[in-house]
């Protein structure tokens, strides 16, 4: 039995490179979406032991819509390459090139058991570059595949020296068999046939024996004429514990899914719910679709679901001929094989329990599966398909005449399937390739049509968007999704009344509700969300609150399980100001799903606005528990801690906004913010530097420009403030307290009362009863010494405020300064304007207490995506009052106009995240 040589592993590995180095050019598409980009089993914060929890794609395996596909050690390699390139799809690439290397390399080893050097190599070589293997290498999910063949062939190696020289049986290679059988069952699910090729091989191989040999012998051992021969007993065992090893991982496998297959739609695998004998004979059919494939890759698709092969209904369709012609080829393959005992007939059943056996699961014969035909189930079955190949050629290269033939054909195949692979990669590169791609060779796939309208979409590109989706609806009438998908499109267009029309065409093609019957084994889950979406649409009209509350209520009776209907009606309930029913609506969520960080944040929410902040902190940190970089609970969270006046929470939300600036480094509200907690705490070179950081990424944030004025006008750096104020002004010139404190620096430290005079007549010209602003003029008129004008001044401001004790405290001032005046025969005017001795009394510019809102962007992506907030400004910030300074008045007294401390609400993390939750993929 020859070794794989160096020169062999370099040639294959080579080849791979070769043919798949473009792949690293390619993103995440189709469902590496699911798998990798939506999926938080990969993120550090994740335990660890979620990863055994929850399926491929990261849902909760007890939940109804788990896809039920359990392949942690997948999941697990998909997290080291997060861990170490986190979201880089070259590196994820990378690593499936390099597994699709190391099985060549274990399939070449593995021929080389039943085939001659030359032909094994031809084998590995015609596996290394088949193009029907791109989806499983160049889709990052494929990697499944990948590893599960990796265990699956180191499990039948391992196997193949359970015997000794003295044909005794060796327990440690059968030992680490059953581990590496584990291994590839939680790398993918068909890893467990493993366990029959190994049977095969013992029966057929190993031990020589031929299907009349064994029922020969078993007739003898049922007559009573002879007992089992000693070899036969051996082998029994052998497959004895190989059995019991599978049927106990079968079982573990059965409890982790809680004896509960997937939910599928008749989208998904329309013969699957089909009557008989519709159902038996497409299902048939699909097995010479599929060895088509193997044999003519020049026509691959991504997606072979809904519509792309027609169902075969009739026994007169000319299609079940090639059915027949199937099974004949077949079936002469096996006979030939069991017949006979020759190395050739060995060969032949050890391909075709490759072939057939790793095929099984995903056949539809026994089970539904949620697809009709999917390449990258083929991988493994290639193998056997490329064995025959391999060993036809070998049969046929050993006629004299015909080996130069038989060299020349393979040369030539294995070039155009090298070419075709590399080809096809590119395809990969993107969605809108792949799905553009997949419509070449179907159109009659409405998904498709949906997918490359999602791709459009996310490029924003929503009318040529549109007309894709339209054609879906053409090729596929009853699709729900489809329909789904224009009304959100049309939304996205702000055509609310096509997009309710569309919802309302999607909501009519839904199943009836059935009394006693569970309507979510009728529908696909995500369908449900018809009404979430429709909901979410014509709640924008203040007048139908009710009816959309109507929709969410409607969906959770449908499925009281439904976690989104929740999250969306809290939303709305929210809006209402229903706020007890808004928190008993996601305490109802969270019952359902605990590990949601989202929902906890969207409670914390609920209880700010129930002016609950301490409880609303509580669930802030229940957030932030489970997902530590959950940026929205930070930054909220932060904000709270800051409003609390409590200094001891200073240094916590000082960390939590530092996070969030490491989260978000672009968002100035997160440096805006370290800049009034270094105000509060007197760091005020600290304070600049944030207010200045968040100035540089957001020209004209008022907040800042205000907060950064004031910080030198407290710092006693009234001369570098102006600037401030003048940006501030230019890009806010109605912003009146920063008109307030430009008229006082001007008048108290550039003695320019022109200056100041006009920033309050600016107030006043936008504000006429603006009593700060109209009482500081009364003090500009005072400094020119125009006391009648002052006089006059003071009285329509006392009219303004007449509960105002200190302007009428300065009224009298002033007549009692004319009066003197009048009396000593002075004039109470001058054009000069000078300044009054210090002796003199005057009275006080003061300025309101400043509250300022920062004005946040609002960021929510997808005008359908559920559980989204009604989000004003992200964050406000009360900073203290300050005097503006008067002469000769005690400086205690002030105009208490601040504004009332108040709170915005905050988006939810839903709003702000992520796509429409009914995208189809």
């Amino acid at each position: 039995m020859a070794v794989v040589s160096w020169k062999e592993i370099l040639l294959l590995t080579g080849l791979v490179v070769g043919c798949y180095w473009n792949s690293l050019s390619c993103g995440f598409v189709f469902d590496d979406v699911s798998a990798i980009l939506d999926n938080k089993d990969l993120r550090p914060s994740t335990p660890l032991r979620n990863l055994f929890l929850n399926d491929f794609w990261g849902t909760p395996m007890a939940e109804e819509r788990s896809h039920k596909s359990y392949r942690p050690l997948t999941v697990l390699t998909f997290r080291l390459n997060y861990l170490f390139s986190e979201l880089s799809a070259a590196s994820y690439h990378l690593l499936n090139v390099i597994l699709h290397t190391v099985v060549c390399v274990l399939f070449l080893r593995v021929c080389r058991l039943f085939l001659d050097k030359t032909s094994s190599l031809v084998a590995a070589l015609l596996f290394a570059v088949h193009p029907i293997h791109t989806e499983a290498v160049t889709g990052v999910v494929g990697r499944a595949e990948l590893l599960s063949s990796i265990f699956l062939l180191a499990a039948f190696l391992a196997y193949t020296k359970s015997t000794s020289a003295d044909h005794s049986i060796v327990w440690a290679p059968i030992a680490l068999t059953v581990v590496l059988v584990a291994a590839a069952t939680l790398c993918k699910e068909q890893g467990i046939t493993v366990v029959g090729i190994c049977c095969v091989h013992e029966v057929f191989v190993a031990q020589g024996f031929t299907l009349p040999m064994l029922l020969d012998t078993l007739r003898h051992v049922l007559q009573g004429k002879d007992g089992f021969p000693y070899a036969v007993l051996q082998t029994l065992l052998k497959l004895i514990v190989l059995v019991i090893s599978t049927l106990l991982l079968v079982i573990v496998r059965v409890q982790v899914i809680q004896s509960q297959l997937p939910v599928f739609t008749r989208f998904d695998n329309p013969a699957a719910v089909s009557p008989t004998p519709t159902r038996q004979l497409t299902f048939n059919y699909l097995l010479p679709v599929n060895a088509w494939l193997l044999l003519n890759p020049s026509e691959l698709c991504c997606d072979w679901t809904m519509g792309t092969i027609p169902l075969v209904e009739s026994l007169i369709d000319l299609r079940n001929l090639a059915t027949l012609a199937f099974y004949m080829f077949l079936g002469l393959l096996a006979y030939h094989s069991l017949r006979y005992r020759h190395s050739s007939a060995k060969t032949v059943i050890m391909a075709l329990s490759l072939i057939v056996l790793p095929f099984i699961p995903a056949s539809n014969l026994f089970f539904p599966v949620g697809f009709v035909v999917a390449e990258r189930v083929l991988y493994v079955p290639s193998m056997g398909f490329c064995v025959l190949v391999a060993h036809g050629f070998k049969i046929v290269s050993h006629k004299g005449n015909l080996k130069k033939i038989s060299w020349l054909i393979i040369g030539v195949l294995l070039t155009t399937h090298a070419v075709k692979t590399f080809n096809r990669n590119w395809d990969w590169e993107s969605e809108y390739t792949l799905f553009t791609s997949a419509l070449k060779v179907n159109k009659n796939n409405a998904k498709l049509w949906n997918n490359v309208g999602h791709a459009l979409e996310n490029q924003n590109n929503y009318a040529k968007a549109l007309q894709y989706f339209l054609q879906a609806t053409r090729v596929q009438p009853d699709d729900i999704g489809a329909h789904m998908n224009v009304g959100r499109t049309y939304k996205n267009l702000n055509k609310s009344k096509e997009a309710e029309d569309a919802y309302l065409v999607a909501k009519s093609l839904m199943p009836q509700v059935i009394p006693g019957k569970k309507y979510a084994t009728r529908v696909a889950p995500n369908h449900l969300n018809v009404y979430i979406n429709l909901a979410n649409l014509i709640r924008a009209n203040e007048s139908r609150l009710e009816e959309a509350d109507q929709l969410y209520r409607q969906a959770i009776s449908m499925r009281p399980d439904f976690k989104q209907a929740y999250i969306s009606r809290g939303e709305l309930l929210l809006k209402m100001n229903k706020l007890t029913e808004a928190r008993d609506a996601y305490l109802r969520a969270l019952e359902l799903d605990r590990t949601n960080a989202d929902l906890w944040y969207n409670l914390a929410i609920v209880n700010i606005e129930m002016k609950d902040p301490s409880e609303a902190l509580k669930n802030f940190n229940h957030a932030l528990e489970l997902n530590p970089r959950h940026k929205l609970a930070l930054f909220n969270s932060a904000l709270l801690m800051q409003e609390s006046g409590e200094p001891k929470f200073w240094p916590e939300a000082n960390r939590r906004f530092l996070t969030y600036v490491e989260e978000e480094p672009d968002d100035a509200n997160g440096y805006f913010n370290l800049g009034m907690l270094a105000m509060d705490a007197n760091e005020n070179a600290a304070a600049e530097r944030w207010m200045r950081k968040a100035i540089g990424l957001q020209a004209g944030f008022r907040s800042a420009l205000f907060n950064l004025a004031l910080l030198y006008s407290q710092s006693k750096r009234e001369i570098d403030a102006l600037p401030v104020l003048d940006e501030l002004l230019r890009h806010h010139p109605e912003h009146i307290k920063g008109l307030i404190l430009k008229g006082d620096i001007l008048m108290n430290h550039k003695k320019d009362t022109h200056g100041a005079k006009a920033c309050f007549e600016r107030i006043l010209h936008m504000d006429p009863t603006n009593v700060q602003g109209k009482h500081n003029l009364c003090v500009v008129y005072f400094e020119e010494r125009d006391l009648p004008r002052a006089e006059r001044c003071l009285e329509e401001t006392l009219a303004l405020a007449p509960n105002e004790e200190y302007v009428r405290r300065h009224l009298n001032i002033v007549r009692g300064k004319m009066a003197a005046m009048s009396a000593a025969g002075q004039p109470l005017t001058s054009a000069e304007g000078a300044t009054m001795s210090a002796k003199e009394e005057k009275p006080k510019r003061v300025k309101e207490g400043v509250e300022e809102v920062a004005e946040g962007e609002e960021e929510g992506r997808g005008a359908d995506a559920v559980g989204k907030g009604a989000g004003d400004e992200k964050n406000v910030r009360k900073s203290s009052a300050e005097s503006l300074g008067g002469v000769g008045v005690d400086q205690s007294e002030s105009l208490a106009s601040s504004q009332s401390d108040k709170r915005t609400k905050a988006k939810t993390w839903l709003e702000m995240s992520g796509k429409a939750f009914h995208k189809m993929l």
